[in-house]
C-alpha cells in the first residue's frame, strides 16, 4: 500500500470516527433536553401531543426511512436491478393504505398504543396481552435490520474485521437505543428522528446529484452503464431475482402484499399519530411524510442503479456483494467523491456513513419506545395492575422493558449479520400485516367483531407468519453466496426449511383475516357491538379522544 492511500484511509477512519461521535453527542444532547420536558405519561408516550403536522411528518419519515431504505433497498437495486426497484415501490404505495384507512381513525380512537384502539370495545386482558406480544415481536424483527446495518457500517468505515468487534458494535447500538428511550421518551425520540430525517434527505440529495452529474444528468446513460458493468443483459427487466422459477414469482407476490399492507400495521408508525393534537394534523403529517418518502425513494433508484454502474457488484471480492448489497450507498458516496484513497472520497464516505448511523440510532429508538410502551401501558398498567398503576410506575416499567427488549435485539442481531437488511424489514412488514392489520380493520369497520375474533386474528397471524419464517430458507438451507458467506441464519448443512417462500405474507395475511372472521362468528359475545357506535363516532369525529379510555 503506497503512502498516499494509507494516509487517506487513516484520515477516512479518523474522520468517520469523529463524525460518528459527533452524531452520538448531538442525539444525546437532544435526549437530555427532551427529558426535562417529560412531566407526565402523555409526555413520555406521546410527546404531550404537541407536534405540528410538518414536525410529525418529518418524524414519521425519519421513522420510516430506516437503514433498510438507505442501505438495503439501494443494495437490492444494485444487485437485482428492476426486481430490487420493486422494493421501493411497495414501501411507498403502502402509505396510501395507512392514509386512507388508518391514520385519522386511529388518532381519534386511541391514546398511547395500538391496543388502546382495539381494547376500547373489547375485554381488556386478552386483547391487550395479544396486542402487546405482537408489538414486541414486530419491533424486534425491525430492530434486527437496523442493528445489522450498524454492524455493516462500522465494519467498513472503521476497518473492523474481527467478529467480536462487530458484535461489540451491535451491542453498543443496542445500549444507545435503550438510553434514548429511558431518558428522552417520545419527545426525545421524535426530535432525534426529525434531525435524522433532515440529515438523511440532505445526504441522499447530495449523492444523487453527484451520481447524475457523473452521467451528465442522462439517466439513460446511467442505466446503460449499469447493464454493461454488471454484464447482465436483463438487468433492467423484471425477473432477474423473482422470475427464475414459479416459487420466486409467488415469493415476489408475497413480498408485495406484505409491503403494501404492512405499513398500516407497524406499531412504531401507528403510535406516531398519537403525538399530534388533532385528526386534521394527523392527516397533514401523513401527507408530509408521503411527500418526503416519495422523493427519497425516487432517489434510491439513482443510488441503486448508480452503484451498479460505478461499483463492482459481481466479482467474488466485491464489497457490495459480500455485504448482500448493504454497503452499496456508502461505497457509491466514496466513488463519486473521488474514489478509494482520495480525500474527497474519504470525506463523502464518512459523511454518508454518519448520516446512515444517525438513521439507525433514530429508528431503533422509536422501535424500542414502541415495544416498551406497549409492555408498560398494555401489559403492566391494564392487565397486571387493572388500571391502578400510577403514571410514574408505568413509565418506570417502560424503562425496564426497554432495557430487556434491547438485550433481546442484541442477542438476535449478532447471528443475523449476513442477511440483507431490506429483507429483514420485509419480514417485519409481513408479521405486522398478518397480526395487526386484520384486527385493526375489523375493529374499525365491522360491528360484530368481538374479543375472540381479535385474539384469534392477532395470535393466528403472528404464529403463522413467524412460524413460516422459521421454516423458510431465511433461517436454514439457503446455502452460500458467491463470496462463501452463509445466506441463512443457521450454518450450511443445517436444513429444516419445508416452507419454500422467503416472505410468508401471501399465506399468513389471509390466515390473520380468516381467523379474525372465524373467531367472531363462533363467539356469542355481543358486548363489543354495544360500543361500536360510540367507537365509530369517536373515530370519525375525534369526539372524546382526549378522555382516558375506560379501564
Amino acid at each position: 500500500m503506497n503512502a498516499r492511500v494509507y494516509l487517506a484511509e487513516t484520515s477516512h477512519e479518523g474522520l468517520t470516527a469523529t463524525l460518528f461521535i459527533l452524531v452520538v453527542l448531538v442525539t444525546v444532547g437532544i435526549t437530555f433536553w427532551a427529558s426535562r420536558q417529560n412531566q407526565s405519561a402523555a409526555d413520555y408516550y406521546a410527546g404531550g401531543r404537541s407536534f405540528t403536522g410538518p414536525q410529525n411528518g418529518l418524524a414519521v419519515a425519519g421513522d420510516y426511512m430506516s437503514a433498510a431504505s438507505f442501505l438495503g433497498i439501494s443494495g437490492a437495486i444494485a444487485l437485482s436491478g428492476y426486481d430490487g426497484f420493486l422494493y421501493s415501490i411497495g414501501f411507498l404505495v403502502a402509505w396510501l393504505v395507512a392514509l386512507l384507512l388508518i391514520a385519522e381513525l386511529l388518532r381519534n380512537s386511541g391514546r398511547y398504543t395500538m391496543a388502546d384502539q382495539l381494547a376500547y370495545r373489547m375485554r381488556q386482558t386478552p386483547v391487550r396481552t395479544a396486542a402487546a406480544i405482537s408489538t414486541v415481536v414486530v419491533s424486534i424483527f425491525y430492530l434486527l435490520a437496523q442493528m445489522v446495518g450498524a454492524g455493516v457500517l462500522v465494519t467498513l468505515l472503521l476497518g473492523v474485521t474481527d467478529e467480536s468487534a462487530k458484535n461489540l458494535v451491535i451491542a453498543a447500538v443496542g445500549l444507545l437505543m435503550v438510553f434514548y428511550v429511558t431518558v428522552g421518551g417520545m419527545k426525545g425520540t421524535t426530535w432525534v428522528q426529525i434531525v435524522k430525517a433532515v440529515l438523511l434527505m440532505a445526504g441522499t440529495i447530495l449523492i444523487t446529484f453527484l451520481v447524475l452529474l457523473h452521467f451528465n444528468f442522462n439517466i439513460s446513460d446511467m442505466l446503460g452503464a449499469a447493464v454493461d458493468k454488471t454484464g447482465k443483459p436483463n438487468f433492467l427487466d423484471p425477473g432477474l431475482k423473482y422470475g427464475v422459477s414459479t416459487t420466486s414469482k409467488i415469493d415476489f407476490l408475497s413480498l408485495g402484499i406484505a409491503l403494501v399492507l404492512g405499513t398500516a400495521g407497524l406499531p412504531h408508525i401507528l403510535i406516531r399519530f398519537y403525538t399530534v393534537p388533532t385528526s386534521k394534523t394527523a392527516r397533514g403529517s401523513v401527507l408530509w411524510a408521503i411527500g418526503l418518502i416519495g422523493a427519497f425513494y425516487l432517489m434510491t433508484l439513482v443510488l441503486g442503479f448508480g452503484a451498479a454502474a460505478l461499483l463492482d457488484t459481481t466479482s467474488a471480492d466485491s464489497q457490495v456483494l459480500a455485504s448482500t448489497g448493504n454497503l452499496a450507498s456508502p461505497l457509491l458516496a466514496e466513488e463519486v467523491g473521488g474514489g478509494a484513497g482520495s480525500l474527497g472520497g474519504a470525506v463523502l464516505l464518512a459523511v454518508i456513513a454518519a448520516v446512515a448511523f444517525a438513521t439507525i440510532l433514530a429508528v431503533v429508538a422509536g422501535l424500542t419506545l414502541t415495544s416498551a410502551s406497549s409492555v408498560a401501558h398494555d401489559l403492566y398498567a391494564n392487565v397486571i395492575k387493572k388500571g391502578t398503576a400510577s403514571e410514574k410506575e408505568e413509565v418506570n416499567v417502560a424503562r425496564v422493558a426497554a432495557f430487556v427488549i434491547g438485550l433481546v435485539a442484541i442477542l438476535l442481531a449478532i447471528p443475523a449479520k449476513s442477511l440483507n437488511i431490506a429483507f429483514l424489514v420485509a419480514l417485519a412488514f409481513a408479521v405486522a400485516a398478518s397480526a395487526n392489520l386484520p384486527s385493526l380493520i375489523y375493529n374499525l369497520f365491522w360491528k360484530r367483531f368481538n374479543t375472540r375474533g381479535a385474539v384469534w386474528s392477532i395470535y393466528g397471524g403472528l404464529i403463522s407468519s413467524v412460524g413460516l419464517v422459521f421454516f423458510s430458507p431465511i433461517v436454514s438451507g439457503k446455502g452460500l453466496d458467491p463470496t462463501g458467506k452463509n445466506l441463512s441464519l443457521f450454518p450450511e448443512g443445517v436444513d429444516f426449511s419445508w416452507f419454500p417462500l422467503e416472505n410468508p405474507g401471501i399465506v399468513s395475511i389471509p390466515i390473520g383475516f380468516l381467523l379474525g372472521y372465524l373467531g367472531t362468528v363462533t363467539s356469542k359475545d355481543t358486548e363489543s357491538q354495544a360500543r361500536f357506535n360510540e367507537l365509530e363516532v369517536r373515530a370519525l369525529t375525534g369526539a372524546g379522544s382526549e378522555k382516558v379510555i375506560r379501564q
